[in-house]
């Protein structure tokens, strides 16, 4: 079974239909990037998957626990020290206080954050809050791993470390689900990609299929850059 699916799902703001009868499966270990324009529907896509919209959306998930996890562009920080910060996403994923202090320090180390653990977690570069958003994710040990434009506002330094980061993830095996407006990003990273137009997936292939000539229509004068 798949490890999260939706199924004929639509999604209305008011006048906007978000997302229409969009269907949807993600399987275990696989890198998923979803890509388009702005407004396509990508990031109500990913909330939709991780529950985050309930009346509108019913994600289905694998049977057993399914751990998640999902980071934003722009992480949001808490007025507490690097530590703190961590201990709080252990305390609400309900991890045993007895593990904190082990995964605390892996964690930052994972991300390259070690020896920063009382540092103000708002003192920290926009890279290193980034840094800090997965650890807290990855501390959570999460099967599933959602990310929304994660190194959107990020300079060239920082994304190359965060998407160093995402590979070393996902080759441990965590499954990822990430929209991006960067193809040479998804090109990289993902195992498949997805590309949204006007709240209706146009195209699903394998990343290497999608970047090779298995595009048509509209969804090829994307990845030509020919929509705006």
């Amino acid at each position: 079974m798949s490890l999260v699916r939706l199924d004929d799902t639509s999604v209305r703001f008011g006048d906007v239909l978000a997302l229409r009868r969009v269907s949807l499966r993600v399987e275990r270990g696989e890198f998923v990037a979803l890509v388009g324009l702005n407004g396509s529907g990508k990031t109500t896509l990913l909330r939709a998957l991780h529950g985050m919209l309930p009346r509108q959306a019913q994600p289905r998930l694998a049977p057993g626990p399914v751990r998640q996890a999902m980071v934003f562009q722009r992480p949001f920080v808490m007025r507490l020290s690097v530590a703190h910060n961590l201990r709080l996403a252990l305390w609400l994923a309900g991890v045993p206080r007895a593990r904190w202090a082990g995964l605390l320090g892996a964690a930052l180390q994972r991300v390259g954050l070690q020896g920063l653990e009382q540092r103000p977690a708002r003192a920290l570069s926009g890279g290193q809050q980034q840094r800090l958003a997965l650890a807290r994710a990855w501390a959570m040990q999460p099967d599933l791993l959602f990310l929304d434009e994660p190194t959107a506002s990020l300079d060239p330094s920082a994304k190359k470390e965060v998407e160093h980061l995402l590979a070393g993830f996902a080759a441990d095996g965590m499954t990822l689900v990430m929209s991006t407006h960067n193809l040479g990003q998804a090109k990289r990273l993902a195992s498949r990609v997805v590309y949204l137009e006007g709240g209706e997936i146009h195209a699903d292939l394998p990343t290497v299929e999608f970047f090779n000539g298995r595009l048509q229509g509209r969804a090829q004068l994307f990845l030509k850059g020919e929509l705006g």
